[in-house]
């Protein structure tokens, strides 16, 4: 049911995402990215050895979540944000939970310490529930930092530790020369959902 994305997802996981670009103020964009955009975001998330994971129902793709570099500054290269989206007819069926727990072990695994979720705070609280669910902790609020559909709009931060423990209970010990070494890739990246 939840495997990794390959290009063949991609228009589908553009489709997705273009409906919460037009419809909504869960994302920022104002204009969906191409499949083509969509395209070098996979590839280039793989160069970092970020995840980027794909729900299917039915054969068809149904959600996506992917984490990518935090900010670019090379302090930041143990740190992810998190993007978790699903089709408009699929939520509310467990596909968020089915994405965000593989995801954050494959971070995890990758050698991430923390991941940030920004959540725009328009009809968010699915969203939060989920990050809360996670073991995400409310980390801030950023006041009006958004002006979408006519309104200006909160971001809430939220912020899970991945040191103390994995999504399979076990004790975590971050910092390893792996993660280095994936972790001075990630810090030149300019990805955002």
């Amino acid at each position: 049911m939840v495997g990794p994305a390959t290009p063949a997802d991609l228009e589908r996981v553009a489709g997705i995402f273009a409906h919460y670009v037009w419809n909504t103020a869960a994302t920022f964009e104002e204009t969906p990215p191409t499949v083509a955009d969509w395209h070098r975001r996979l590839d280039d998330l793989a160069g970092l050895g970020l995840p980027f994971l794909v729900a299917r129902t039915g054969g068809q793709v149904a959600g996506y979540a992917h984490a990518s570099p935090w900010r670019p500054k090379p302090a930041y290269r143990y740190t992810v944000e998190d993007s978790v989206y699903l089709a408009a007819d699929r939520t509310g069926q467990g596909l968020g939970r089915a994405l965000l727990g593989p995801l954050l072990t494959r971070c995890a695994d990758a050698g991430m310490r923390q991941v940030v979720a920004v959540i725009a705070d328009a009809d968010a609280e699915a969203s939060v529930a989920l990050h809360r669910s996670f073991g995400f902790a409310h980390a801030g609020r950023l006041i009006s930092v958004g002006h979408k559909h006519g309104a200006w709009i909160d971001t809430v931060l939220m912020q899970r530790d991945l040191t103390t423990l994995d999504q399979r209970g076990g004790t975590r010990h971050g910092g390893d020369r792996a993660a280095d070494q994936a972790g001075h890739r990630v810090h030149g990246a300019h990805l955002r959902p």
